[in-house]
C-alpha cells in the first residue's frame, strides 16, 4: 500500500527503513527528544534501528499499531514518520503520532499527510474515531488538527510526562468517521 501526495508518498514502514530512520532520528534529536524520547532512543543506532523496524513491521502486519513513513518521490528522501497507535479495536479508535524533519516544517506537508491517512483509517482500518494529542505550546500540531477538522475535546491534565519535567496537561482533538 503506497498513498500517493503529489511530490512524497506515504509507506507502511519496511525492514529497509532502519538505516533511513536511524538517520532521521538522529538529525532530528533536538526536536524529537520531548514527545518521542522512546523513538529517539530505539534509534540511536543503526543495530537499534534494525530491531525498532522489525518490531514495528510486526506491529503493523498484527495491527497493534501503524507506522508509516514519509517519503520525498523524486529523491527518496526520508521526511517523517506517523504513527496510528493507542488502538482500542473495542471503540475502533486510534491516536495519531508524527514528527516531520527540520527542512519540511511549515510547508503543509503534515496537514495532508493526516487527511490522507485518516481517510485511510476510516476507510481500510475500519476506525470510527482518530485522536491528536497535544501540548497547547506546540502550534504547528495543533494547527494540523485544526486544519484537518480535529475538533478540541478537553484538558487533560497531567496526560504527560516529558523525560526530566514535571507532568503536562494535553489538548485532546477528536475526528469522527
Amino acid at each position: 500500500m503506497m498513498i500517493d501526495l503529489d511530490a512524497f508518498y506515504i509507506n507502511p514502514i519496511q525492514l529497509n527503513d532502519a538505516w533511513n530512520i536511524c538517520n532521521f532520528v538522529i538529525a532530528n534529536e533536538d526536536r524529537l527528544k520531548r514527545y518521542f524520547p522512546d523513538t529517539l532512543e530505539q534509534n540511536s543506532t543503526p543495530d537499534l534501528s534494525k530491531y525498532f523496524v522489525g518490531n514495528k513491521v510486526k506491529e503493523f502486519r498484527l495491527n497493534e499499531e501503524y507506522l508509516f513513513i514519509l517519503k520525498v518521490k523524486a529523491s527518496y528522501e526520508f521526511v517523517g514518520l506517523v504513527y496510528i497507535k493507542d488502538l482500542d479495536w473495542d471503540k475502533n479508535q486510534g491516536e495519531f503520532a508524527y514528527c516531520i524533519g527540520y527542512p519540511f516544517e511549515g510547508k503543509g506537508i503534515m496537514q495532508k499527510v493526516i487527511k490522507a491517512l485518516s481517510i485511510y483509517a476510516f476507510e481500510h482500518l475500519n476506525l470510527q474515531s482518530l485522536q491528536i494529542i497535544t501540548h497547547k505550546s506546540n502550534i504547528g500540531s495543533v494547527m494540523i488538527a485544526e486544519k484537518c477538522n480535529f475538533k478540541w475535546q478537553k484538558t487533560l491534565e497531567n496526560e504527560f510526562t516529558p523525560r526530566g519535567e514535571q507532568p503536562l496537561d494535553m489538548e485532546l482533538y477528536e475526528l469522527y468517521k
